[in-house]
């Protein structure tokens, strides 16, 4: 009889472990899926434009502030979420054509300048919510069980909406006529616009869509995180690792990128100390830069 129990013991803790693996790598996949939402425009203008918006972050949190407002103002939270590419996109379009379009001939400046629009966003906010954070509920509450296993239906509908929204960028970017003159505009100026093609106004319609990308992920991730004034600053390092990690110049690089930097930054903290997981991910990452410098999926500035 003592031998049986010992079994019976033996085979609960397996499943309790089995139980919690299954826990720890929705976790992982979630928090993953918000990343690569996080990256996408970045690596939509990074790829096709060939600047890095340092002002990513900025984005994030304007689309974030989006849905608190509509919160704060006794509306629903989807009603904000829906609402912030929206916001954000418009934002986006007006200091494209007022003063980012002037820095592409130099993507130094650009990355300056950029970073500069990004401290005066981030400033802005924090005068408007002070140094608090901010709590923001889920749109869909409660949890999913599966078996003896819970998981939230908020982040399920992250990682379904990350799918959808990847899915979408690419078909858009690579699989229509909209996305031939934006790859033309940005390869070929003189050539597009001898085709008749505004080049300005593609210059303009890329770097919206890149920040309206943005404002999503910042919306979707709020419930999940705080809202505070810095909360894109650390999602813009991250992002940065995933597009030089993954590569510029293709659609999936940027994807792929931030998918192991999600992997790794939502992994290693249950396997070594959590702070030492933080540099891990850098550390990880610089050798995998180092080794490739061009990014696993680079190719250039051809977007495929």
């Amino acid at each position: 009889m003592d031998r049986v129990e010992s079994v019976r013991f033996l085979v609960e803790i397996e499943g309790y472990r089995v139980e919690a693996g299954l826990v720890i790598a929705f976790d992982i996949l979630s928090f993953s899926s918000i990343i690569v939402l996080v990256v996408l425009g970045l690596g939509v203008i990074a790829s096709m434009m060939g600047i890095f918006n340092f002002a990513h972050g900025e984005f994030l949190l304007l689309g974030g502030y989006t849905a608190f407002l509509f919160h704060a103002g006794g509306l629903p939270v989807w009603m904000g979420i829906v609402a912030a590419p929206f916001v954000v996109a418009f934002v986006g379009l007006i200091l494209e054509r007022t003063i980012i379009h002037r820095f592409y001939a130099a993507p130094i400046v650009a990355m300056l300048g950029t970073y500069a629009i990004g401290v005066v966003i981030r400033e802005t906010v924090r005068g408007l919510i002070g140094g608090l954070y901010y709590q923001v509920p889920e749109p869909l509450v409660g949890f999913f069980e599966i078996g003896n296993i819970s998981v939230s239906k908020w982040r399920v509908v992250v990682i379904i909406a990350t799918i959808v929204v990847v899915a979408g960028s690419y078909y858009l970017l690579t699989r229509t006529s909209f996305g031939l003159k934006v790859r033309a505009s940005l390869e070929n100026p003189a050539l597009a616009r001898a085709s008749g093609i505004s080049t300005s106004r593609m210059y303009a319609t890329t770097f919206a869509f890149g920040a309206a990308l943005a404002g999503l992920a910042g919306a979707m991730m709020v419930p999940l995180f705080s809202l505070y004034a810095d909360m894109g600053v650390r999602f813009l390092i991250q992002g940065f690792l995933a597009v030089m990690l993954g590569g510029i110049g293709t659609f999936e690089g940027p994807v792929v990128g931030g998918g192991l930097i999600g992997i790794l930054t939502a992994g290693l903290p249950h396997i070594v100390n959590p702070v030492l997981a933080d540099v891990l991910v850098f550390i990880i990452a610089i050798i995998v830069v180092k080794l490739k410098p061009s990014g696993l999926l680079s190719a250039g500035r051809n977007y495929k």
